[in-house]
């Protein structure tokens, strides 16, 4: 089978830091787009941004490797230099880190680095990059 793309629509405040946030931070372009949504290429996945009043606040609720995490989150997992250059990005723009760059399950099979930080409308994400790429779904 072959591994096509996701698709995710998600709110977000307004599309000029929404913009700002997705393609001149994390380094993505932009697709299609009117005056109420923007799509992104996120790390060959399709976002769709929609503007609203009304964005839920996610809860810190997930527990991960002894890590609380916010419930939901999206993200990517990416490979080992570009998880290194997008961690810069977000330093260098000085954005909060919900959860900094930090390695799990270090020498066990799953080994990643993993981050977390919110976008400028409060949605969390994740990124993820695991040093062998073939133990995505390692148990």
């Amino acid at each position: 089978m072959t591994n096509l793309p996701f698709h995710y629509a998600f709110l977000v405040k307004d599309l000029e830091s929404t913009r700002k946030f997705y393609c001149e931070i994390l380094g993505c372009k932009e697709g299609r787009s009117t005056e109420t949504w923007v799509d992104f290429d996120f790390f060959g996945n399709q976002l769709s941004a929609h503007i609203s009043s009304e964005i839920p606040k996610p809860i810190n609720c997930g527990h991960v490797d002894k890590i609380t995490v916010p419930i939901p989150h999206f993200g990517s997992v990416i490979d080992w230099d570009k998880f290194q250059q997008i961690a810069e990005r977000i330093k260098k723009n000085n954005i909060q880190f919900i959860i900094e760059p930090t390695l799990r399950y270090e020498g066990k099979p799953g080994e990643q680095m993993t981050m977390f930080l919110t976008d400028f409308s409060n949605n969390p994400i994740e990124f993820k990059s695991f040093k062998k790429s073939n133990e995505i779904f390692a148990s």
